[in-house]
């Protein structure tokens, strides 16, 4: 008994002197011209050791190659499909059926949450979403409740940072957004009624690239920045801030022990001056050290529960926010790590690249070398070549920002034809354009080669069908 007794302390203490760590997961995207087949990536996600996945999407091959792999998965449903489900109940118990339901029984799949729309609320939207997020949300829990889910399943809405404002610029004074708080009031109390966490996407790397006075060390956390004192509370990085502000809207509300998910959170490596490898392993690695030992926030302490954003680049994402949207991955398109990160959850220390990825041949397209950069040609092939591949990796302080003018247009025809797949209609640009079998990669500007195509599920018919308009598209440049 006395030895039982003893047990009980140590066993008491060591959970008070060893708080439990903080939880990291990731975002998979699949907005890609040429996605990885799924099960390479759940291979990939499993030799790094990250055991926790947020979707967009609930796209069929994913999920079946997540199954009996033990991850936990949070499924997305995307923003265009809010209307649909908030004003059907049976399309949404149909959605949990496909979508949820079959998955967990048939396919092994470790479903924990279905996120309900992904920053609806957010200004750009100009309301779009108002109406449609919580009838949407109701009635996928409602449908988890029908199909006997709703102990192993909980809904979310990811939401941006946005949704909360301060009055006095500091965290203490948080609360939601004024014209959307008696919805977000609403929102929270379904959630915290239904056992589902709050899920927010913290970007300081928005914050510095929408304020050019925005303080570059406040965005990471090696302490090197000037502390804002709240009240005595000092804070020495933009993380904590804003998500303590998110603590004391939640307070100031009545639901001040609402569980907080960290939906997104990461720093892209190209497409703007401030979006490169340095920083991004600065910021993810700085990210990981903070949240490692549970210590948590100032008004939050405790562990973190969060996805880095994201697993891997995407080409095909709109670029409407910023060039450097393409660019989150902390693996490129391939599968490969773009600089060493520590997880935690390796034995190397580092990440570990993704097994088993097939590409096309090593030719790439380029400009003819005896070609003008005033050939009357070139401008609008640059054009179209630009607009149908992805050009995100050109331009001042990129990592292609120091390319010469026939480097610039090379690299936008070969981005043009690796994504058709190298066909030899996509590298005819009107007597300007070569196949080579020269890498023309040069300094940190790697020209790509394109892996092969994934035809297994339905991601590669929606985002990109140009090969079966390339010679159509070629012969529309001759009229130039």
């Amino acid at each position: 008994m006395r030895w039982s007794f003893v047990a009980v302390v140590v066993l008491t203490v060591a959970a008070v002197v060893c708080p439990k760590a903080s939880s990291i997961g990731a975002n998979w995207g699949t907005q890609a011209s040429h996605p990885l087949p799924p099960d390479i990536v759940v291979r990939m996600l499993r030799e790094n050791g990250i055991q926790k996945v947020k979707l967009f999407d609930a796209e069929y091959d994913t999920l079946r190659a997540l199954g009996k792999s033990g991850i936990e998965v949070m499924v997305g449903i995307p923003n265009e499909m809010l209307a649909s489900l908030a004003s059907s109940l049976k399309a949404a118990e149909k959605w949990v059926a496909k979508n949820v339901s079959t998955h967990i029984k048939t396919d092994n799949v470790n479903i924990r949450y279905v996120a309900v729309g992904n920053e609806p609320f957010l200004s750009t939207y100009n309301g779009s979403y108002l109406t449609t997020t919580f009838p949407a949300l109701r009635n996928i829990q409602i449908a988890l409740i029908r199909a006997g889910l709703q102990n192993q399943v909980k809904v979310t809405c990811p939401l941006n940072a946005d949704v909360y404002e301060s009055s006095n610029t500091f965290p203490s004074g948080g609360d939601f957004r004024a014209n959307i708080r008696d919805l977000m009031i609403t929102i929270v109390k379904f959630l915290s009624d239904n056992g589902g966490p709050f899920t927010v996407n913290i970007y300081p790397f928005i914050s510095l690239y929408n304020d050019a006075n925005f303080p570059v060390d406040y965005a990471f956390f090696d302490g090197n920045s000037q502390p804002v004192s709240d009240g005595g509370t000092f804070y020495y990085n933009m993380f904590d801030a804003n998500y303590d502000t998110l603590v004391h809207a939640l307070e100031k509300n009545g639901f001040g022990n609402m569980p907080i998910i960290v939906g997104e959170i990461g720093w892209p490596t190209d497409g703007d001056k401030n979006a490169n490898v340095e920083f991004a392993k600065k910021f993810n690695q700085g990210f990981m050290a903070h949240i490692s030992g549970g210590k948590g926030t100032p008004r939050r302490p405790g562990p973190i529960d969060a996805y880095l954003f994201s697993l891997i680049d995407e080409d095909a994402k709109s670029v409407q926010p910023g060039y450097f949207e393409r660019h989150w991955g902390i693996f490129t398109f391939d599968g490969l790590p773009k600089y060493v990160l520590n997880l935690g959850t390796t034995n190397t220390g580092a990440l570990i690249q993704a097994k088993g990825v097939r590409y096309l041949q090593r030719k790439w397209c380029v400009m003819k070398p005896n070609v003008r950069l005033d050939d009357p040609q070139v401008a609008p092939s640059v054009s179209y070549a630009c607009s149908l591949g992805d050009c995100t990796s050109l331009g001042v302080g990129t990592s292609c920002g120091n390319l010469d003018g026939k480097e610039n247009i090379s690299y936008a025809f070969n981005s043009y034809y690796q994504i058709n797949d190298q066909l030899d209609m996509a590298c005819k640009f009107p007597n300007i354009s070569e196949v080579t079998k020269t890498d023309p990669s040069t300094g940190t500007c790697r020209f790509p080669i394109m892996i092969e195509p994934y035809y297994g599920g339905a991601v590669q018919g929606q985002v990109f069908f140009f090969p079966l308009l390339v010679a159509v598209a070629i012969a529309m440049l001759s009229i130039f």
